[in-house]
């Protein structure tokens, strides 16, 4: 067996799925690991979140794909809260940062005094309209089956860069919601693309007043669960 130690970020994917996905924070990988069958760090595995930020051990073997590897070691260092909107109509803004046939993410930065409804470009920074955030679009074509929220949930769309220093401000996200203008369990879509919204302060309107529009839990300690219930692997 194999151990390996480091930063993880925690993907809880759904409860029909019973094991946790760690995207290494270090490192582009992927480790599932089981969710249960611990004895002495059981509970802390149970109070994991999706965005949870975690220093742990894990072991297994690296080349048998089918075997899930556990967690031996496990301290939670901080996170992310992310939310997620399915079925849902995108920001305005995020037409500021879309063209048509693009391939790579974009993102154009957020500050508390835009106008949620506006598609118009957004102003430059003073010091009354500091960033606080960011709009990034992620194009489908660069992903698994061209599903966003579903990857989102699994992991496997590397998001370390921008969850750690979020574009055009230079800060840490603290919330991230999740939109996508498609169903979890789609197999076509109309809109090439899904939106996250990255935000590095929880208390400013801007922030509140997106996360009322998509119905989520305005206070990032909220117990309230948005992952939508379904079966990434199903798909």
């Amino acid at each position: 067996m194999t151990q390996r130690s480091g930063r993880f970020r925690v993907y809880r994917v759904v409860p029909s799925v019973p094991h946790l996905n760690l995207q290494a924070v270090d490192e582009p990988r992927l480790y599932t690991v089981y969710e249960s069958g611990y004895e002495s760090i059981q509970n802390s595995v149970d109070t994991l979140r999706t965005g949870d930020l975690i220093e742990a051990t894990i072991s297994g073997d690296p080349t048998d794909d089918e075997e899930a590897w556990r967690l031996t070691a496990i301290e939670r260092v901080g996170g992310v809260r992310m939310d997620f909107a399915v079925n849902a109509t995108l920001p305005a803004v995020a037409d500021t940062c879309w063209e048509s046939g693009q391939s790579e993410p974009q993102c154009v930065t957020l500050t508390d005094h835009e106008d949620i409804q506006s598609s118009s470009e957004p102003k430059e920074n003073t010091d009354s309209t500091n960033p606080i955030g960011a709009c990034c679009v992620q194009p489908r074509a660069a992903l698994p089956d061209d599903a966003f929220i579903p990857n989102i949930l699994t992991g496997t769309l590397p998001l370390e860069s921008v969850l750690q220093s979020v574009p055009g401000t230079d800060n840490p996200a603290v919330t991230a919601l999740f939109i996508d203008p498609a169903r979890p369990n789609a197999n076509s879509y109309e809109i090439p693309f899904g939106v996250v919204l990255l935000f590095t302060q929880s208390e400013t309107d801007l922030r509140k007043r997106f996360y009322n529009q998509y119905d989520c839990p305005i206070d990032p300690a909220s117990d309230i669960d948005t992952r939508p219930s379904f079966d990434p692997y199903a798909i």
